[in-house]
């Protein structure tokens, strides 16, 4: 199953191509995201999943084709048209991305100090409302050095929806993340989905977090959507590089190099 609609939804990457140097990592991508829907992106290493992810909230401009949020093409905006843009995104980066120099709340509250518009208290209280809703209004005087790896995602998710965004993207969520831990990480995300109401876009290797949080899985093979539909559709499938590589498996038509 192929699917390249696209167009009608919420969230557009339309004919993107991306190359750096020789080497094509998007080649013509089409996908439709809508409002609302959980996506995750699997495919190998190198198959431009985080490149896509930053095309979304353009931080990596398309050398052609086009991205479009909410029917708005985004690839030309000016810096200054990106800042609302980008204000409607929160992103929880592979390594949580914290500032070690600053407490937790901090690290949570940066981006509502930064954007100017609201007092210190009011930051306050979105900090420990946004620390409750991960589990961690306790470490909230901590820094970083003093949290394990589960708890460094979690503040890294509660400063990612800081700012109430319409869309969440999350690179790799639970790498580096006990089986417990990144279980723990996946119900966070269910949850928080739920109950924020947003859109999410997922890259992950680990096939447990995408079967576990996605409505749709898309799967990313040689700059191009290989496949994408439900949790229960890509176990069915009978394509032998889907099968390949949600099993696991070094024999196939997929050469590791």
């Amino acid at each position: 199953m192929n699917d390249t609609s696209t167009h009608s939804g919420f969230l557009v990457a339309e004919q993107v191509c991306k190359q750096f140097g020789s080497q094509v990592v998007l080649d013509h991508i089409d996908l439709s995201i809508d409002k609302g829907e959980a996506v995750v992106i699997i495919g190998q290493s190198g198959t431009g999943k985080s490149v896509l992810l930053k095309h979304f909230m353009r931080l990596i401009k398309p050398d052609s084709g086009r991205i479009l949020i909410d029917g708005q093409d985004i690839a030309d905006l000016s810096f200054d048209d990106l800042v609302p843009v980008r204000r409607r995104f929160g992103m929880l980066f592979q390594s949580a991305a914290l500032f070690d120099s600053m407490a937790v709340g901090e690290n949570v509250g940066l981006g509502l100090k930064e954007a100017g518009e609201m007092s210190r208290d009011e930051i306050h209280d979105a900090v420990i409302e946004k620390l409750e809703m991960v589990g961690l209004t306790d470490a909230i005087e901590k820094m970083p050095s003093e949290l394990s790896g589960g708890m460094r995602k979690r503040v890294g998710l509660a400063r990612a929806i800081a700012g109430n965004p319409e869309i969440l993207l999350y690179d790799e969520p639970t790498t580096g993340l006990d089986p417990i831990t990144a279980d723990v990480i996946n119900d966070l995300i269910v949850d928080l989905n739920e109950k924020l109401h947003v859109t999410s876009v997922a890259v992950t290797h680990d096939m447990t977090s995408a079967f576990k949080i996605a409505d749709r899985i898309v799967m990313l093979y040689r700059g191009k959507v290989e496949f994408a539909g439900t949790p229960d559709e890509i176990r069915s499938c009978d394509n032998e590089v889907v099968q390949q590589f949600v099993s696991g498996q070094a024999d196939g038509p997929i050469q590791v190099r």
